[in-house]
This record gives structure tokens, C-alpha cells and sequence, in this order.
């Protein structure tokens, strides 16, 4: 109940001031750097951060654990501890300042890289005007994109240090510290250092920007690709390419045609230049070296500008000196193995020339027993998933294959992968599809799609593989329309947390596809003269002298009836049960049923069994929890998933059944919550306030 009223108020906060947003980053921990720094200034002493600090749980847990060969003699040494004059940044970021240690995360440290080709990004990332003099106090911070919202992390400048030197990443000078304490801030959010060995740069990307990357094999070429990049530059796009090594012996090789192997370039311009009559598709791309550039056709005074038209040689600046060079998009093709494009949200471009992504991101959450339905080969539960709905109007401008369409990006990731490393969890398999909405549910967001839609007609998308890393994102081009996403993990009754994110080109209306919570329930009438005399005499006979039912009278009564069933499993009403439904009948305040109270509790109880017996559908007398939605959908409750998983955790057993006293327990509590809330609702807004006093009496209750 704490974890759900803390995430409550986080969506909250996020709704009301934008907290988590590009401009307005959360504290990280609930650290404020600003108060943080004034308090070691006037303490006068020095920044030791409690939750991330100094010692061996911080550097891993296995291969950086505490009895690792890799960690005998690792100190923790302060800048200040380790040269006479550190830095913070030495002329600006570069990327030498990035020298990789005994950590297997190159992948973060080719995304930092490329953060230093963009002085806009980096400056973001590493916030400006901090030093090791002035207003130093051993205290540093860092923003970062986590799961859906900006972090604004706290480190304390304590690194660790073997035989006097950096562990992890180093400047090559040794003086400056600003990747170091970066590296150290990544590793927090993430929960230590060994988390980081292994990944992609692509997710360093996504990290530091916000964005969502794609990455393409140019050794099986997308159609259109050159197209793609082209629009993806417009649109302010990081755009970087790499050639794959076969061994750690030629990271960094030089080929004969001065391109360097496992080595981050990033691509500026992609351009046509008239040559001979015909267009050539050519390629700028950068070396963040400064310097080793391509020596192959096109590159700096080579034969091939000499047919070109001064005017188109001096737009394109082709001879710079500058570690960028020119080459053929079929050279590029042949030359670089990868191409990363991570698409930036519309919040991070400054430029006003530059076209910008319309954008949307939605949590989710798989939950074992409600909402973890796995694939569509597994019919019983694929419905159960989340679903979110987009409206595609416009085609778009200019479309890069020449046919008029939507062009979507769609990104799944799924949360705190890294972080849960260390308790020996693997990443879920992940994928999604993308069905057409019928027509009649058109225009409408306030359903969720059954069986009778999604297991009756195929997807018209879906993500290219079920895969286990932290993310699948895949680019679509659809019709016109309107669409509902299903994410989900390869297989069900998997637990985990994602994060839904939706590119258009065009605006394009998104939202989650999830039912209004609402009640209508149909109450038996029931009079005086209804009432069979048989009934009749059986409710004197057990409510004795006051004819009246108390609550032991009502458990006692339901447990026999039930225990003679055979069709149902029970383990019997609990008492809280019994009170709920007193609570809820009891209209003269007796605090028990009369009569015709009870009477009302019977055929209450009635319909609830053909219900209950109605989804069980394989006649084992429980009901299966992914069954619930439906089932309390003809009870005439309607409830989304975020109210399905709280039921589920309630009422089903450990195999995710639920039985009949415990169907009839959730009804009844639903029952009378609507009736409460209803109740203190005087002027039907959709919304109550209540003081403490209150809120501890409904609780209780």
C-alpha cells in the first residue's frame, strides 16, 4: 500500500508541476544538489554521499564484489587526492578526456563521446560551472533521462583508485574529472559499477538526450536508408555509424584507407551533388579524433570534387581540416558495419529551423495474475495485457520511400534492468503488436479490447522480434487510422515495469486504452409480500428471537451453504467479508440484516455464483484472475488495470485463481467503496476530499 501511494504521488507531481520533464528534473534519491552544496560550504566540510558510498557494495556485487581479484587494493581517493591541481573540464569536453579502465562499459563511454560533439547535449548532461575551486565542497551533479523522467544525480567526488591511479574511465591527461564523476553518476542510478558492463551505446544515447534510438545493420540495408537519414538530420537527429571488429585486437585499428575499426564516428550531412549529369548520394561524417580521415573517393581534394560545380563545392565545405570528410553513400554502405539514430523528443531541440518529432510516453506495468498476458500464442491471457490507443490523420511531407503513409516510432522499454542485475533477474523477453480498431469501438479510449477483437483479426504490425534487451523499438508506416498497441512479454505471468514511446511525424492522438471506473449495479426489489414463506421460516429460524442476522450469524450461515457445494472452491468467508456485506445492506443502521436485508444479500449471492460459474471456464470451481475484468464487467462493475492489479493481489491465491468466497468478497468490497465514495461525492465531480480523521475512519471501516 506504501508503494502504491508513493507512485500515486509521483504521477501526481508530474502531472501538477511537470516534475520530471527536460526543465524541471527531479532529485535523484530525493537529493537537492543546491542544498546539499550550501550545507557542506558552511559545515566546511567535504561531501561523503550516504547513499552511494564509498565502499565495496558500490562497485559490484560479483566480478567487482567484495572478494574479487579485480577489487584487491581498491581505495577511494579524492581529485584533490590524487594531482595537485585537478579539473573539473580542461578547453572544453573532448574526447580524449574519455580513457576506458578495467570496466566493460565502452558502450557508455562511446555514447559520452558522442556527447562531446554537441556542446547543446553535453552542456544538459554535465551542467556547467563546476570545479574543484571555486564553491568546491566535494560535491557534484549530473542529469539523466531514467525510465520516462530527467534525474537530476548527486555523486561525492570519492573515486575509486588502485596503485594510485582511476579504476574506471580516466582523462588521458590525468588531470580532469568530469567523465569520471559522470561514469560514477551512471553508475548510481543504476545501483553500482559492474552493473554497466555490457550494453549498447545506443542506450548510453537514450540516456544522455531522452531520445529514441534505432539502429539498422547496413549489411542488410533497409530500403529507403538514405532517405531516412536525410529527414532524420532535418529533425535534429544523433546519427552515428561504426565498423564491427572480429577481435579486442583491432579496437581502434587503422585500415588501409585511414577509417578506424570499433571506433564511434558520428555523421553530420548527408547530401546529392550533381557529378557527370547524375546525382551522387553522399555521407559527412566526423571523427571525434579531430584528425585520421577517410582516404578512399570523396574524401578531401580527391579527383572526384573536380567534376563538381565550385558552387556545390563550396556548400559543402569539402576539404575542412578538420577530422570530417565526405564519402558515397555506397561507400558508407561497404566501409561501416552499424548506423545509430537516436530521434530526439521535441523539448531538446533549440533550433527553431529544425523540424521536430510530435511525442508521447506511457507507463506500464506486466503484473503476474492481471496484466502480464504474454504473447498472442497464449490465448487464455494475451487480452489481459495493456493496451494504448493512437489516431493517425495526417500522411506525412515529404514521405522517404514515396508513398503516402503514417510513419510511427515505437519504443518498449522495459525499467531498472540494470539495476535488478544483482539479484539475479533477467530481462523479460518484450515485444509488441499493433491491431486496427473495429468500427465499433472508433473514436473511442475508454474500452479495452477482448478476445472477440484481438484474437479474430491479425495484427497489421508488430515488432520485428520478441527480444531480451531493455528495449525494442521498430519503425512502422501505417494507413491512416485508428490503432491500439499491445506490448507485452513473450510469455505470461511475468512481472515487470515499461515505458511506451510513440513518434509520429504528424500530430497524432495517443492515449491509454483503458475503461472509465464506473458501477452500475442492478439492486433486487424486493418486498414484504416477495418473500417465499419457506424463506421465511428458515431466516427466523436462524436469526432467532430479535429476527435479525449479526455477523457471526451471517459467516456461519454462508459457510455451510457453501461447504455443501461441490461445483465451488472456497476456503470460507472470512469475517471481513461478512461485516463488508453488512455494512452494504444494512439500510436501518442495526448493524444487522433483517428480513428483507437479507433476502436482498441472497439473490445478491445467487447472481454472483452464475457469474462466477460462468467463468470458470474449465469447471475446476476457481476462477482463473485473468477472467476478473469480464467477470466484474457483467457484475456490473467497470475498472481499469491499475484496479485490476490491486484486486488480483488481494483476492487470488498463489496460482492466480480466485475462488467463489473470495469473488464474492471482492464484488462486495467494490460494492460498497463505490457506495462510500458515491456518498461523500455530494456534487458528482469524480472526486472527494477528506481530512486525516476521515481518511483513517473509511480506512478502517
Amino acid at each position: 500500500m506504501a508503494r502504491m501511494a508513493a507512485d500515486l504521488a509521483r504521477r501526481k507531481a508530474q502531472a501538477e508541476d511537470s516534475a520530471g520533464s527536460r526543465v524541471n528534473a527531479v532529485s535523484f534519491n530525493q537529493q537537492d544538489f543546491e542544498h546539499l552544496l550550501r550545507e557542506s560550504l558552511q559545515s566546511g566540510s567535504l561531501f561523503c554521499d550516504p547513499t552511494f558510498p564509498a565502499d565495496w557494495d558500490s562497485l559490484g556485487y560479483n566480478q567487482l564484489g567484495r572478494y574479487s581479484s579485480k577489487t584487491v587494493g581498491v581505495e577511494w581517493r579524492r581529485p584533490t587526492e590524487l594531482c595537485s591541481d585537478p579539473k573539473f573540464v580542461i578547453d572544453g569536453a573532448k574526447r580524449t578526456d574519455i580513457c576506458q579502465g578495467v570496466l566493460g562499459d565502452c558502450w557508455l563511454l562511446a555514447a559520452i563521446a558522442s556527447l562531446t560533439l554537441d556542446p547543446q547535449i553535453l552542456i544538459r548532461v554535465v551542467p556547467p560551472r563546476q570545479s574543484f575551486t571555486s564553491q568546491y565542497a566535494g560535491i557534484f551533479h549530473f542529469q539523466l533521462w531514467q525510465y520516462g523522467e530527467w534525474v537530476d544525480v548527486v555523486v561525492d567526488d570519492r573515486l575509486p583508485v588502485r596503485d594510485g591511479k582511476l579504476l574506471f574511465v580516466h582523462s588521458a591527461e590525468g588531470d580532469e574529472f568530469w567523465s569520471a564523476l559522470l561514469e560514477k553518476a551512471y553508475a548510481k542510478v543504476n545501483g553500482s559499477y559492474e552493473a554497466l558492463n555490457g550494453g549498447s551505446s545506443i542506450e548510453g544515447f537514450e540516456d544522455f538526450t531522452g531520445g529514441i534510438a534505432e539502429s539498422f545493420n547496413l549489411k542488410e540495408e533497409p530500403p529507403f536508408l538514405f532517405n531516412i537519414m536525410r529527414k532524420a538530420l532535418k529533425r535534429g537527429s544523433l546519427l552515428g555509424c561504426s565498423i564491427d571488429t572480429s577481435s579486442s585486437n583491432e579496437t581502434e585499428a587503422i585500415t588501409s584507407q585511414k577509417l578506424v575499426k570499433g571506433h564511434a564516428y558520428s555523421i553530420t550531412a548527408a547530401e546529392k551533388v550533381h557529378r557527370f549529369g547524375s546525382l551522387v548520394e553522399l555521407i559527412r561524417i566526423r571523427n571525434p579524433w579531430g584528425q585520421v580521415e577517410w582516404t578512399g573517393a570523396w574524401s578531401d581534394n580527391s579527383r572526384e570534387w573536380d567534376m563538381v560545380q565550385p558552387e556545390e563545392r563550396s556548400r559543402l565545405d569539402h576539404s575542412a581540416e578538420d577530422g570530417e570528410f565526405w564519402m558515397s553513400y555506397t561507400d558508407f554502405l561497404l566501409q561501416f558495419s552499424r548506423l545509430d539514430i537516436c530521434n530526439l523528443t521535441p523539448d531538446a531541440l533549440t533550433d527553431n529551423e529544425v523540424a521536430r518529432w510530435n511525442y508521447v510516453e506511457f507507463e506500464g506495468v506486466w503484473k503476474t495474475g492481471a496484466t502480464a498476458g504474454g504473447c498472442r500464442n497464449y490465448t487464455a491471457t494475451f487480452c489481459s495485457n495493456p493496451q494504448f490507443f493512437i489516431q493517425l490523420d495526417d500522411v506525412d511531407d515529404d514521405p522517404h520511400d514515396g508513398e503516402d503513409g503514417c510513419t510511427v516510432l515505437i519504443g518498449l522499454m522495459q525499467k531498472d534492468a540494470r539495476r535488478e542485475r544483482r539479484f539475479g533477474r533477467d530481462l523479460n523477453t518484450i515485444g509488441f503488436a499493433i491491431y486496427e480498431v473495429p468500427d465499433e469501438y472508433k473514436g473511442r479510449t475508454n474500452a479495452h479490447l477482448g478476445p472477440d477483437v484481438l484474437l479474430r483479426r491479425a495484427a497489421v504490425a508488430r515488432s520485428q522480434t520478441f527480444t531480451n534487451l531493455r528495449e525494442v523499438c521498430d519503425r512502422f508506416k501505417l494507413p491512416p487510422g485508428e490503432y491500439v498497441i499491445v506490448p507485452s512479454t513473450f510469455e505470461p505471468h511475468r512481472n515487470g515495469s515499461f515505458i511506451l514511446r510513440v513518434f509520429t511525424e504528424k500530430q497524432a492522438h495517443s492515449s491509454p486504452m483503458e475503461e472509465d471506473v464506473d458501477a452500475n449495479i442492478e439492486e433486487p426489489d424486493v418486498r414484504q409480500q416477495d418473500v417465499d414463506p419457506h424463506f421465511k421460516r428458515l431466516f427466523l429460524q436462524i436469526s432467532g428471537n430479535d429476527a435479525e442476522i449479526s455477523t457471526s450469524e451471517l459467516h456461519q450461515i454462508l459457510d455451510r451453504v457453501v461447504t455443501q457445494r461441490t461445483d465451488v472452491k472456497t476456503d470460507g468467508f472470512s469475517l471481513q467479508t461478512c461485516r463488508d456485506i453488512i455494512s452494504l445492506m444494512d439500510t436501518d443502521g442495526s448493524s444487522r440484516l433483517g428480513l428483507l436485508e437479507f433476502h436482498r444479500v441472497w439473490m445478491k449471492i445467487q447472481r454472483y455464483l452464475e457469474i462466477f460459474k460462468h467463468h470458470d471456464s474449465d469447471c475446476s470451481g476457481s476462477m482463473s484472475s485473468h477472467e476478473m475484468r469480464v467477470a466484474l464487467a457483467e457484475a456490473g462493475f467497470q475498472v481499469n488495470s491499475a484496479v485490476i492489479q490491486e484486486i488480483v493481489s488481494r483476492y487470488a491465491d498463489s496460482s492466480y485463481a480466485v475462488d467463489f468466497d473470495g469473488f464474492v468478497g471482492c464484488l462486495i468490497r467494490l460494492e460498497l467503496l463505490f457506495k462510500m465514495f458515491r456518498t461523500l461525492d455530494k456534487k458528482n465531480q469524480g472526486q472527494i476530499q477528506l481530512d486525516l480523521q476521515q481518511w483513517l475512519c473509511l480506512a478502517i471501516n
